[in-house]
């Protein structure tokens, strides 16, 4: 099936990178570096070229979210499942509950709930289906996951939680265009390899005033575990020196700031929203229209502005064509997630994923399945 399929030159798009795991980077970007290098690249993170650099990200954040100026940019290496275990042991005092949707959010509870000396509870809706988090008032940390990865599934409302409680949100892969008012939460967390456009093994919090409390007062109890690569103090306070607690990934952080700087550039958050948008509209209203295709999350109101995932009619296993398209180097990384075992499309939003390569891609797509009928 689809050996014979060729794909028609006005359908290739621009750029082969579709990818719901790392991003389209610009290439431009690394350029930039690249003319920096021997003045940023191997050189102190401890002195001015890399603690601007830092700070320029850090202002670059939270001009972006609009945070509250009493927030902070606090940023690190390991990357968001680093944060699962440092937030369990350094910010949850007894009880967190988690709302998960899809593998990532369910790795978030996985991981808090092998602490011996906290309690984790899991409200689970079916992978494929939607749930908002609600406060839960004998829980001092409510997580929730903005945009799920694996499902293709985005949250769109917060609970207001109670004055004891920190609301948590790992929003790896909807950070940047997914909506959030991130002035209600207390971390807002994510890897920046999606959204922003950068490496892996970074992680970005964005804490509240309360959030920052709550861990420094918990880095004092003296019978509490806590790795000391895990310690929320030398991490804040490190952030707000412009640093971070360990040596960073200098490579990283310089896409990520070059990356925002492009999306303020490009009108910020709000525009960025509206673009997400304007793609999800073309690709779920493609999922709708073709008999031989149907949206995942039936529910329109948890579809996600960041990842897509379509089902395909299981008389035609798209898994032949899309070795056939990687191969060829036309288009990478759209399989379902591995895990889900499903015969679908699952379509990278992000930002720099072009609206006219998209609509190559799903005339392409449609192309060669019908091409087989």
């Amino acid at each position: 099936m689809f050996e014979n399929f060729k794909v028609p030159a006005e359908l290739v798009p621009s750029d082969p990178r579709f990818g719901s795991g790392p991003s389209l980077i610009p290439l431009n970007h690394l350029q930039s570096l690249i003319d920096l290098g021997p003045n940023l690249l191997g050189t102190s993170h401890r002195k001015a070229p890399i603690k601007n650099m830092v700070k320029e990200c850090q202002e670059g954040l939270m001009s972006y979210f609009n945070v509250p100026s009493d927030y902070l940019v606090v940023m690190g290496n390991g990357g968001a499942t680093y944060l699962f275990d440092a937030l369990a042991l350094g910010m949850v005092q007894k009880k967190i509950t988690h709302f998960t949707c899809g593998e990532f959010s369910q790795k978030w509870f996985k991981s808090s709930k092998k602490v011996p000396w906290i309690q984790a509870e899991e409200v689970a809706a079916e992978y494929g289906t939607g749930i908002n988090a609600k406060d839960c008032s004998d829980s001092d940390v409510i997580a929730t996951t903005l945009n799920e990865t694996s499902t293709g599934v985005e949250i769109n409302d917060l609970p207001k939680v109670h004055d004891d409680a920190l609301l948590m949100v790992d929003a790896t892969s909807g950070a940047g265009q997914v909506p959030c008012d991130v002035s209600k939460t207390d971390v807002f967390y994510f890897s920046p390899q999606k959204v922003f456009a950068s490496e892996g093994g970074l992680w970005v919090a964005i804490m509240s005033p309360k959030a920052v409390k709550r861990a420094l007062e918990m880095n004092e109890d003296k019978t509490r575990y806590i790795p000391e690569i895990m310690n929320w103090k030398l991490a804040i306070t490190n952030a707000e020196k412009n640093q971070t607690y360990n040596t960073p990934a200098i490579i990283s952080i310089w896409l990520l700031k070059e990356q925002v700087n492009k999306m303020i550039k490009e009108g910020g958050y709000k525009a960025a929203q509206e673009y997400a948008q304007k793609k999800a509209k073309l690709v779920y209203g493609w999922g709708e229209e073709m008999s031989y295709l149907s949206c995942y999350i039936e529910q329109p109101e948890f579809r996600s502005t960041a990842v897509a995932c379509i089902n395909v009619d299981d008389k035609y296993n798209v898994e032949p064509l899309l070795k056939k398209l990687t191969s060829e180097n036309i288009v990478h990384g759209i399989e379902a997630y591995r895990k889900l075992g499903k015969n679908q499309f699952r379509i990278s939003l992000f930002h720099n994923v072009s609206f006219e390569d998209l609509e190559k891609l799903t005339k392409l797509l449609s192309a060669a399945i019908e091409a087989e009928m």
